[in-house]
């Protein structure tokens, strides 16, 4: 008979992705975690606030955390945004310090100063290998080693999963010894409504171009699931009447792809059927409001 013992180490921390907008932070996350947590779109900025992913295993627990990329802010959004990197830096057991084969490593990267700062093991991320060449990949791969000597580099194509089994395995042992920080059956620590509004946004970065996008924010006013369906009911804010009618468009025409394709995604997420209703307000400066920030969410 094989005996267990009564004490088995466990391992537990936060991984916590850093990087600029738009080199797959998010693509990332959802990779490492197994499904989609985190919204993802072509778009810079289209992650605005810090979303964990748990993977659980016998004797490990991996806290992952997506951020929103660095950026100079322009509003309080952005300075809110800027602050939740900023407090990833700081609570991290690992931090994945992310670029991809399009940054220049010569170019001054801002966040470079204070990841020399962290004691934390850095692991630095070369994503987007898809899209290079081997020998330009090792180019990559020297120069950041020297911009960061005390960082492992891992090229990556984190669409495509490739070597994020290297990846996992090497996070596994530079977890430190703790209990699980959360029950072993958790995944996230959002609730249901914060994956309903940024479906809904990003179905919005996908379908429109220019300012809408970053001038709109989403709410759920109103969920509640039956036995067969949820109901749910969000309001899409904007900061001027003419973006109200961008968005809702023709006859709202546009706005109902957006309600059409975000409750498809949201029935797969929930699996079970959805009944969406979507309206538009507009809420001048929202993102610049301190108040109004702060009761959609952002802390």
């Amino acid at each position: 008979m094989k005996l267990i013992p009564l004490s088995m180490t466990h391992k537990a921390g936060f991984v916590n992705i850093i990087g600029n907008p738009n080199v797959g932070k998010s693509t990332l996350m959802n990779r490492l975690v197994g499904r989609k947590l985190a919204i993802v779109t072509s778009k810079a900025q289209t992650t605005r606030q810090r979303l964990l992913g748990i993977v659980n295993g016998e004797d490990f627990q991996i806290v992952y955390s997506d951020t929103p990329g660095m950026v100079s802010a322009k509003y309080k959004l952005q300075e809110f945004m800027v602050k939740t990197v900023r407090t990833a830096l700081d609570d991290a057991d690992i931090i994945l310090y992310m670029t991809d084969v399009n940054e220049n490593p010569d170019e001054h990267h801002p966040l470079m100063d204070k990841i020399k700062t962290i004691n934390a093991p850095i692991l630095l991320i070369i994503n987007k290998t898809d899209l290079s060449d081997p020998a330009s990949v090792e180019m990559l791969i020297q120069k950041w080693g020297g911009k960061l000597p005390e960082a492992e580099i891992f090229p990556v194509s984190a669409i495509l999963g490739a070597n994020l089994d290297k990846l996992f395995a090497r996070i596994l042992e530079l977890l430190p010894e703790n209990p699980p920080f959360y029950p072993k059956d958790q995944i996230t620590d959002k609730p249901e409504k914060f994956f309903v509004e940024e479906i809904i946004r990003e179905k919005i970065l996908l379908f429109y171009r220019q300012e809408i996008p970053y001038s709109v924010e989403v709410a759920v006013e109103s969920f509640k699931e039956e036995e067969k369906i949820i109901r749910i009911s969000a309001r899409i804010f904007v900061m001027r009447d003419s973006q109200k009618g961008i968005l809702i468009g023709h006859k709202g025409k546009a706005l109902k792809k957006v309600g059409t394709e975000a409750r498809k995604e949201m029935e797969d997420f929930f699996n079970k059927k959805v009944f969406l209703e979507l309206f538009v307000k507009v809420k001048k400066d929202w993102r610049d409001k301190e108040r109004i920030l702060k009761n959609l969410g952002y802390r």
